[in-house]
């Protein structure tokens, strides 16, 4: 499985199992939320000072909302296969959810720069005249998750098929299902389950 992180995705996965046969969500509480925020520092460089932020309730319900828009744009991304079943009978109108997409990343107005020091390589940079921090993480996020459902990526976005996953990840080779490893063992198990019950009352095993 890849290891490159994208905010996006690490947004989408902030709903995930709980390891108890529930769902647990990061971002229920300001404190969660803030540690979430925390976690991202390296991810947003160069947009937000993430690993210094502190969350408070109107910045965690935007996040929210914000989340809500990208779940369900991930939903249609992998369409017609079903999406994660976390939040599958609740899902934001796709046409609302990019709206709302696009609007939050419109809050801020940003500046590409090209930085290329003597000695070193050329990089990009975003100029902002945003100084309310909060805002530029919302917009940063929402750019970030422009940039993943416009990229290559999008096509290799998945719904875990495991039991009781609720993650979306990004396939990295061909014959991938699962998210990680874990996910693949109790799908397994449970694929051995049903052939096992099936046989046992009389029912041809499926293939």
């Amino acid at each position: 499985m890849s290891a490159e992180r994208w905010p996006a995705l690490e947004l989408a996965s902030t709903i995930r199992h709980d390891g108890d046969g529930g769902v647990t969500d990061d971002l229920a509480t300001v404190q969660g939320t803030t540690h979430w925020i925390q976690a991202q520092a390296g991810l947003l460089t160069g947009c937000v000072p993430a690993g210094e932020m502190t969350a408070d309730e109107d910045l965690g319900a935007e996040i929210v909302a914000l989340r809500r828009a990208v779940r369900a744009l991930f939903a249609r991304a992998v369409s017609p296969a079903p999406p994660s079943s976390a939040d599958a009978r609740r899902l934001m109108p796709a046409e609302q959810a990019l709206a709302h997409l696009n609007a939050v990343a419109a809050r801020e107005t940003v500046v590409p720069q090209l930085e290329w020091p003597p000695d070193g390589v050329p990089t990009p940079r975003l100029l902002s005249a945003e100084t309310d921090p909060k805002v530029r993480l919302v917009a940063a996020l929402a750019r970030a998750s422009i940039d993943f459902l416009s990229g290559p990526q999008r096509e290799r976005l998945r719904a875990c098929a495991a039991p009781r996953c609720v993650r979306y990840f990004v396939k990295s080779h061909g014959r991938q299902e699962w998210c990680k490893p874990s996910c693949g063992n109790r799908a397994r198990a449970a694929r051995h389950y049903r052939r096992q019950r099936m046989t046992a009352e009389g029912d041809p095993a499926p293939s």
